[in-house]
């Protein structure tokens, strides 16, 4: 199967990112893999590497609400997998699209940001 996954940022998600790779520069090199050795693997080829799990109560028939939790930050030295970025994301069923809605650094938050997920959910019809 090609890689048929198309990629998109809300603005909120965009800020994040930028706000995060001031204190860990290897984040884009970062995400790009996490993109195929996590996101792709678990939707495009049903491979699940328990990477990504999806949010419980966020979740329909057309769209499922994830979160990346074993996130590889070269930045963050010797921590491995287990860096503690967390990368939240809707994956749309039909088109094969995922929506990256937020980011962050679980050392600064504990859990994602509910009311965004919501706020994104509530503009897309079949939610």
């Amino acid at each position: 199967m090609t890689n048929n996954l198309k990629y998109e940022e809300i603005t909120e998600f965009q800020k994040d990112f930028k706000r995060l790779i001031r204190k860990y520069p290897s984040l884009p090199d970062d995400f790009k893999l996490a993109k195929k050795a996590a996101i792709e693997l678990f939707h495009l080829f049903k491979i699940n590497n328990f990477s990504v799990f999806p949010i419980p109560h966020f979740c329909s028939e057309d769209i499922q609400v994830c979160k990346v939790r074993k996130f590889a930050c070269k930045s963050l030295k010797g921590r491995g997998i287990k860096s503690g970025i967390r990368i939240i994301y809707a994956y749309h069923k039909n088109p094969h699209k995922a929506v990256f809605l937020e980011i962050y650094f679980k050392g600064d938050k504990v859990n994602e940001d509910k009311d965004r997920i919501k706020a994104y959910l509530k503009g897309h019809p079949g939610a």
